[in-house]
């Protein structure tokens, strides 16, 4: 199973990668590339919702942190692009360990509750800052290279996949996730430090947030509180995750495609009914929570058509037995 979605995942991150040299369409790679930050989005997230069982709610603050790092670094520090990248994902990693310390010490609702709280905290807090802009938000110096961000993109997001599929999923760190997920108590009666484990989780999800929030920046030239630590980039994340089917990682890459084509699709062509968009969206997690509580990997899984089991042969004696028995 695990072989067959990496080998999936290798597939399509060919086809990604070969997109541009079929079309040179700007909008057409414009539109890919967002759907390739998505990726990177629900896969970080469900690295503490799926794997470890906690519910993030604060997604989009370290999403709004990395970018307003990097372009407060690039405008007011004049760093250039690269380093202020890195200081976003380390800026994003950072907030995570000093919010997740008290947080992560919580269970349930309470949690998700405390990582929304965050996010609005974070949210008021750029709106009133002088040197983020405040509502007025920040501009960054446009750099017109549609092929620039593509690549970068996804040359991210590959290397975010695959890092996280060697550490969750061929790691003892992914089993030592999933044993906090099923059964905190005892996990730690095996020894294990479940807060600590679970800080270093929310600083693996958080992480490649911060990075990609800082190519979303640049990218997009302008930022504001509004656009980057709203609560829409946590709940797409959350749904792509949940939609696709949590603690995969192939399952919010496939859920992230199909939730973003359905949001291009309503934008392009039902803009007029932008208030739906989110009623939809709040649907179709309830109703992928009730009947695909595995989400679409999950279902595939069940529905894969299994062949029956061939009897094994019988061994000489195990005959032999059976032909002098009365």
């Amino acid at each position: 199973m695990q072989r067959s979605r990496a080998l999936w995942a290798g597939i399509a991150a060919g086809v990604f990668a070969v997109i541009p040299l079929l079309t040179r369409d700007t909008f057409a790679l414009r539109v890919v590339t967002e759907a390739m930050m998505w990726i990177g989005l629900a896969v970080a997230w469900d690295v503490l919702g799926g794997y470890t069982g906690y519910l993030n709610f604060g997604h989009g603050a370290f999403f709004g942190l990395g970018a307003y790092t990097t372009a407060v670094l690039m405008m007011r520090g004049h760093w250039p692009f690269a380093l202020a990248l890195v200081a976003g994902g380390v800026t994003a990693g950072a907030a995570a360990v000093v919010a997740g310390l008290p947080t992560l010490r919580l269970k349930g609702a309470y949690f998700a509750i405390a990582t929304w709280a965050l996010s609005r905290a974070v949210q008021q807090l750029a709106l009133v800052l002088e040197f983020t802009g405040g509502p007025d938000g920040m501009r960054l110096p446009p750099f017109l290279n549609p092929m620039f961000f593509y690549y970068l993109m996804w040359a991210l997001v590959t290397a975010i996949f695959v890092v996280l599929w060697i550490l969750l999923e061929r790691s003892a760190f992914g089993l030592k996730l999933q044993a906090i997920r099923e059964d905190e108590e005892g996990a730690m009666a095996l020894g294990l430090r479940p807060t600590a484990i679970k800080v270093q989780a929310f600083v693996l999800s958080t992480v490649p947030a911060g990075i990609l929030g800082g190519v979303y920046a640049y990218w997009i030239t302008f930022i504001d509180p509004a656009s980057v630590l709203g609560d829409l980039v946590t709940d797409q994340s959350v749904v792509m995750a949940v939609f696709g089917g949590l603690g995969t990682l192939v399952g919010p890459a496939v859920g992230a495609v199909l939730i973003y084509a359905f949001k291009t699709f309503f934008w392009a062509y039902l803009s007029e009914y932008q208030v739906l968009y989110l009623i939809i969206l709040g649907t179709v997690i309830a109703l992928s929570v009730v009947f695909l509580p595995d989400g679409l990997i999950g279902l595939m899984a069940r529905r894969r058509i299994k062949e029956p089991a061939e009897p094994e042969p019988a061994d000489e004696d195990s005959q032999g037995l059976r032909e002098v028995a009365p």
